[in-house]
């Protein structure tokens, strides 16, 4: 286990997230703060970066021009993108950070990106999932 990881725990919990599992040795842990939409939010350290990722739902069966919309949602993320698995099925929230310099800021402003992502876009995001 590195001391970065420590670190990233370190300010998960200053944040008053709460740590929901712990893989160590994948330095891995997934996190929820379920007031502010936060739940499973996967962190990830895989040196230089470490991964912010979050599921947010299931790409609809008929997404007419749901893809646009992401694109242009994105356009107003202050940090990280609304972003498609490898498979294609499924809608995430996906940001990185460098570790070397990663100071609690960044980490703040990333997972309040999440947050504000959320709270301006989930009831559109939750009319495409209507149209599953």
């Amino acid at each position: 286990m590195s001391d970065k990881f420590e670190l990233v725990k370190n300010y998960l919990l200053d944040l008053d997230l709460k740590i929901v599992h712990e893989d160590p040795e994948e330095e891995l842990v997934i996190v929820e703060d379920p007031e502010n939409g936060i739940q499973n939010l996967i962190v990830d350290c895989e040196e230089p970066i470490v991964i912010l990722e979050q599921v947010i739902m299931e790409v609809p069966q008929n997404p007419g021009d749901f893809f646009k919309r992401l694109l242009q949602m994105n356009r107003t993320l202050v940090h990280g993108a609304f972003c498609l698995d490898e498979d294609g099925k499924l809608v995430l929230f996906r940001d990185t950070l460098q570790l070397e310099n990663l100071d609690l800021n960044e980490m703040e402003g990333s997972i309040h990106a999440l947050s504000l992502a959320l709270a301006e876009y989930s009831g559109e995001l939750l009319s495409y999932a209507g149209k599953q």
